[in-house]
């Protein structure tokens, strides 16, 4: 495998690991998992701040935590409801304002390679 080929697989890998050990975790623990994602995707749903402006600060909170799968899986989030790279690199920009050196590190890497995944993945 090319390290193109590699790379291109990287954030389909990731999120499917993500949701291979979510799996996992709800056959071993399935009371809390139960309640879980039904806080999370109460969380998520369209209200006064809408799905994509709640993937955006999902996405921000991510990069500031230094948390990468939740960094690949909010990134593809935002991408599902329609966000822009203008807008991604935005929230971005706003994250790094706040945490500084750490959060940029984080967009100029794992963010923009899982943007250009991502959409590679959609052609």
């Amino acid at each position: 495998m090319t390290q193109e080929q590699q790379n291109t697989n990287f954030a389909q890998t990731a999120l499917h690991d993500y949701k291979e050990g979510l799996g996992v975790f709800t056959e071993k623990m399935p009371q809390i998992a139960k309640k879980y994602n039904a806080f999370t995707e109460a969380c998520f749903r369209e209200g006064a701040v809408s799905k994509k402006e709640k993937q955006m600060i999902a996405l921000g909170i991510s990069i500031f935590s230094q948390d990468e799968y939740c960094i690949i899986y909010h990134t593809k989030g935002c991408l599902d409801q329609g966000c822009t790279e203008e807008e991604i690199l935005e929230t971005v920009g706003v994250t790094a304002a706040f945490g500084g050196g750490a959060s940029m590190s984080q967009a100029v890497t794992l963010v923009q390679e899982c943007i250009t995944d991502l959409n590679q993945m959609k052609h």
